[in-house]
């Protein structure tokens, strides 16, 4: 028989096993819209409709605009009140994420042009992210408040954000590239890690490698229909993204299939060296998760930047395919077609999946032992 028609016939072989495969179908059919979904509504970085106490000390018209201006953020839901003690266990209870107090001298510090008007913002520092937040809205709407009254912040200085790529400041926009490198890091870690260990299991690794058959023609036609999977998968996710969740896709077509071939490299070439060392597939599950799935959740940059972890972790994450493609994703959903920055990222998976091939192949040759 040909080298060709013996690898095709490997390939149709791994397809026929793939497809009789029900726990394979789930992770490759059910588990991406389910992750896609969970994280699109479940998980959410914006801080919207907070509710603060407005603590009103001063009776006065300044200070009844000022309470009127926060109850018409949208971004606020205001619970009024004349004494601080009245909402003071509201924030500790956590019904309340913030007190604005304006206090007594507030009107006569707005009628007094040689003082700066200020008021107290409490907030609730048990949830960081939250309390920063808040604390920014809060100070916003009062800077606006100001400059509508024609005066001038405290400093003479008024800031004026601008958000590219993202302006809505929508969190799912970000967060779905990122699961969408999460689902491929899953098929293709996950379940390549399975193919080797499972034959082991079965009895029949001994049988093809007792066949005329190479080692490159077993590893390559393993991994040729998980490799489908993967781009099946990558397209069934972004056209969800886009066309069901109303995540902007401003690259192209193109680009992202490039992207995530490439990712798939390493992806494919982690989980056949996880399965060539460990010949159960538990065992083989165990690792996958711990070495591929736990680093693309964590250490990817798809929920917490990678400049604000510690310096070890930085350098740890050089390793993580993940690393490269939510990077790469999220230039072409929100960015477009930027080449410098997909062929560095693309660079960069490539020399890790050769590092992952090239202990596989070794290890193939040792004969797995």
């Amino acid at each position: 028989m040909s080298s060709g028609r013996r690898f095709r016939a490997l390939v149709l072989k791994e397809s026929l096993q793939v497809l009789r495969d029900p726990s394979a179908l789930l992770i490759a059919f059910v588990m991406p819209p389910l992750l896609l979904f969970m994280f699109a509504f479940a998980v959410s970085l914006d801080v919207s409709h907070v509710s603060i106490g407005v603590v009103m000390e001063s009776d006065g018209p300044y200070a009844q605009s000022l309470a009127a201006a926060y109850a018409g953020s949208s971004y606020l839901d205001v619970t009024p009140a004349r004494h601080r003690k009245q909402l003071e266990l509201h924030l500790v209870t956590g019904e309340l994420k913030a007190l604005v107090v304006i206090d007594q001298e507030f009107e006569t510090a707005m009628r007094d042009p040689q003082r700066a008007a200020k008021i107290q913002v409490l907030t609730d520092g048990s949830f960081p992210n939250s309390a920063s937040f808040t604390g920014g809205y809060a100070q916003g709407v009062f800077n606006n408040w100001l400059v509508g009254q024609g005066l001038q912040p405290e400093g003479g200085v008024i800031l004026q954000q601008r958000f590219w790529f993202n302006p809505e400041m929508d969190s799912r926009r970000v967060l779905v590239p990122g699961v969408i490198a999460i689902v491929m890091t899953i098929i293709g870690t996950l379940l390549t890690a399975l193919v080797v260990a499972r034959e082991w299991e079965r009895g029949t690794m001994e049988a093809i490698m007792s066949t005329p058959a190479r080692m490159p023609e077993i590893i390559f036609s393993k991994l040729l229909p998980y490799y489908v999977l993967g781009m099946l998968a990558t397209v069934a996710c972004a056209f969800l993204g886009v066309q069901v969740l109303g995540v902007p896709l401003r690259g192209s077509l193109t680009a992202l299939m490039l992207v995530s071939a490439v990712f798939l490299v390493p992806a494919l070439g982690q989980g056949l060296l996880i399965s060539t060392v460990f010949k159960n597939q538990f065992m083989a599950a165990q690792v996958a998760i711990m070495s591929g799935f736990l680093p693309a959740l964590l250490l990817s940059g798809f929920i917490f930047e990678i400049q604000s972890m510690p310096k070890a972790l930085q350098w740890v994450t050089q390793v993580i395919p993940a690393r490269y493609f939510v990077d790469a994703l999220r230039t072409v959903f929100l960015a477009g077609d930027i080449w410098p920055v997909l062929l560095v990222n693309m660079a960069w998976l490539l020399a890790v999946g050769a590092l992952f091939f090239g202990l596989t192949m070794k290890r193939f040759r040792g004969g797995l032992d």
